[in-house]
Order: C-alpha cells, then structure tokens, then sequence
C-alpha cells in the first residue's frame, strides 16, 4: 500500500515523496481515513511507528480542500511536556511545506511573547501544553470557539501529570460539535474513562498488542546494588564504546548526581528535567543529537517527544513508578523500524516495579549479573529483615507529586 491509496492531495503526496515517505504505518493506513472521514479515533500503537503522522497528514488534506483561507485556529493538539509540543509542531510544519498552512506551538517556561506573536501572524494548527493553553484563553489572546478537532496526544501521560482539571476547563472553551482523536502507546483504565465522557462513538484502533514494547528493541535487565549503579552506567557505556545514550531516572536529584558522576568518569552528559529553563533543556537536547555529548540524563519529561531516529541506546537507570512509562522510554530507542538496545538497572528494593511492568507487557524478564558487578546477598538480606517496603501506591504518589489522598501536593495540576 502506498499513500497515494489513502485518499491524500496530490500536493501533499508530492510532499511526502520529497521526505522519502513511501509507505504508510500501520497505525498510519488505519488512522488517516477514520481522520479523514470525520470520526472520533481512538488510537493505540507502539512507539516509534508514526502517530504524529497518523493525525497530522489527514488534518492537513483537510485544510488543502477548504476554501475559505481565513486564519483561525481550526486544529488544537494537546500535549503533556514541551518537549513533545515542539517535535509534533515540527512534524506538522515538515509535512506541510509550501501547503499554506500555519502551525504555532505554545509551552510554559519560555517567553509567552514570541508565542503570541506567532499566533497574531495566523494560526490554523496550535500545538500546545495544558497550562500556557490556558494562559493565553484567560487573557483571551486566542479564539478557540473556531477549533474543528481537538487532539489528545500521549492522553495518559497527561492524565499521570495531573492535568486533568486542566483538560476539563480547556474542553468548556471548545464547540460541543467537533472531532476528537485520541493518539498514545499505552492506554490505561483512566485514558478509558476520559474517552467515554468526550469521544463520540470513537473508532478504536489497535494495530498491535495494547501496551507492548516496540518489537525490535531488545530488553536486557541487569541485577545490581543502587550504590553501584553509576559505575556499571559508565563501565557499559566506555567498555562497549557507546556514542549516543539515552538514561531515565526518576528524580530531578538523580539526574544531577548521575551526570556529575558520568562527567567524572570521563563521559560526557547533558541533563534535561523539569527544573531545568527551557532553555537549558534545548541546548542539552541539542548537545545529545549532534554528538557533542554521549549521554542524555533525563527524567520522563523526555520520555514523550523526544525523537532521534538513530539512537540505540536506552539506559533505564531507576525503574519508573508508572508501568506504562517503561514502553515510553524504552521506545525512544529502535525507531522506524530498527533495532535497539534497552538496559534496565534493577536493585532488589525495585523488584516488583519489574513485577508491575511484566503485567502490563504480558513478558517476563530473567534478570543478569554483570561480572565485577554482581549483587551483594547478605546485605539484601539483612535490609529485608530490618525494613519494611513502602507502599505502592505511596511511591507513584510520591513520584507524582501527590499526598495520599492522590491529589497534587498543590492542589493544583502540575504546569508544562
């Protein structure tokens, strides 16, 4: 099948071969015409397989065949974390090439004034986080009374972030009578929930097993002591010669530890996390795809929307609280069909968060020892005996920056 198959423009189609985009995705021939056909979509795959392209290509053929040319926002895409916002409003300005189409992305934690300006000089595609979104309708510098399809991407992470009261008074600004899509890796019970309440009779679509990790990506644990994690991150990435390395961690504070340590050793490394100005993250994201450093140290705010097509090497160096994010990170690796490599650090306190992501893939890992490295029993033993493990759902609370009552610290939802 071709795209040409798929009911796009001439023009658009021209586009594509330009890009050397010949064959559709999967999620791409199921997608574009439900998109095109003005249906609700809700939209599952792997990561890495062309989501942006599924919902940016068919809302763009739309725009080539309307004939009013006024400038209003018709297309609102809602993304969780910034990094995500700026690479789906490059795709949308990459496929649209001399189409005449005006694509504007708006986050937090850069200046709003350039973003307002994009916006006075037309926009027909607003890519956006929850929180600046906001921002500019209360000070009603944007009209969103004209947006024809709203677009949930990643809906579940926004859901983990907290952003939910946010979706609810974004979707009060909305026209009743639009189209919704959906679009995530992973969907889970809450995502569910949301989609019965703002999806009209949606077409759901799968085009691999719910929540799997992306096929070519191979999964490799190893079983160490968390004080020695540091050095066998180090002793892989020099003694294999790794050029161009992706590592999760879960806190802020271990991001910077781990890049000082790294740096230490004599590894080169960026850090990217929410502390971080936009700025900053930009220029260590930048660092990491043109080779300046090998390693990117990042918590899961670069999980989502971080797209390098060649990369290899995923290194999780703490397991996250949140099952589905494992899939998330581990697909920044083996993109487009290729293959990768995705190491897990697993200490014996995070034994069952590896427990709660075999559940969710359906896989189950047998953990390795790296020689030099090897775990020390008696010390698990007597830390089993003398501790009590926290609680699950006290740790994801934790993580997520919310009390017991699962509620944000705030009271408020996190802002991106």
């Amino acid at each position: 099948m071709s795209f040409s198959t798929l009911g796009l423009d001439a023009e658009l189609l021209s586009v594509l071969d330009t890009l050397g985009y010949q064959t559709p995705t999967p999620i791409q021939q199921a997608a574009i015409p439900e998109v095109l056909a003005g249906h609700d979509v809700m939209a599952g795959a792997q990561t890495g397989t062309g989501k942006t392209a599924a919902f940016a290509l068919p809302l763009i053929q739309r725009h080539l065949a309307r004939e009013e040319s006024e400038k209003v926002i018709r297309v609102l895409v809602l993304t969780p974390t910034r990094e995500l916002a700026q690479q789906v409003h490059q795709s949308f300005v990459k496929y649209s090439q001399g189409l005449g189409l005006n694509a504007v992305v708006a986050y937090g934690g850069a200046s709003i004034n350039p973003q307002i300006d994009a916006l006075n000089e037309g926009c027909d595609v607003l890519v956006a986080t929850p929180g600046r979104l906001l921002e500019l309708a209360i000070k009603q510098l944007i009209d969103l009374s004209t947006v024809e399809t709203l677009i949930l991407d990643e809906a579940d992470r926004m859901l983990d972030m907290g952003f939910i009261i946010d979706i609810e008074r974004i979707l009060k600004r909305l026209p009743e009578t639009r189209q919704t899509l959906f679009f995530s890796a992973t969907f889970n019970d809450e995502v569910f929930a949301l989609s019965k309440t703002i999806l009209k009779q949606p077409k759901l679509i799968e085009v691999a097993e719910r929540n799997a990790t992306a096929a070519k990506v191979e999964q490799r644990i190893y079983e160490v002591d968390n004080k020695r994690k540091a050095g066998l991150v180090a002793y892989l990435i020099g003694s294999k010669n790794w050029q161009q390395v992706l590592i999760f961690t879960r806190t802020k504070q271990a991001v910077d530890d781990l890049t000082k340590e790294l740096g230490k050793d004599g590894i080169s490394a960026a850090a990217v996390h929410g502390d971080k100005s936009q700025g900053a993250r930009d220029r260590g994201l930048e660092e990491f795809k043109t080779g300046q450093v090998r390693a990117l140290v990042a918590t899961d705010v670069a999980a989502r929307g971080l797209d390098i097509e060649q990369l290899q090497y995923v290194i999780n160096y703490e397991l996250p609280y949140n099952a589905e994010d494992y899939i998330h990170r581990i697909g920044r690796t083996g993109r487009a069909g290729k293959e990768g490599l995705a190491v897990s650090l697993v200490s014996p306190k995070e034994k069952y968060l590896l427990e709660d992501i075999e559940k969710l893939t359906g896989e189950h890992f047998v953990p390795q020892w790296m020689e030099g490295f090897e775990p020390n029993l008696m010390v698990q033993e007597e830390q089993a005996s003398s501790k009590r493990k926290p609680s699950k759902k006290a740790l994801r609370a934790k993580a997520l920056g919310q009390s017991g009552g699962g509620k944000p610290k705030s009271g408020k939802p996190r802002r991106r």
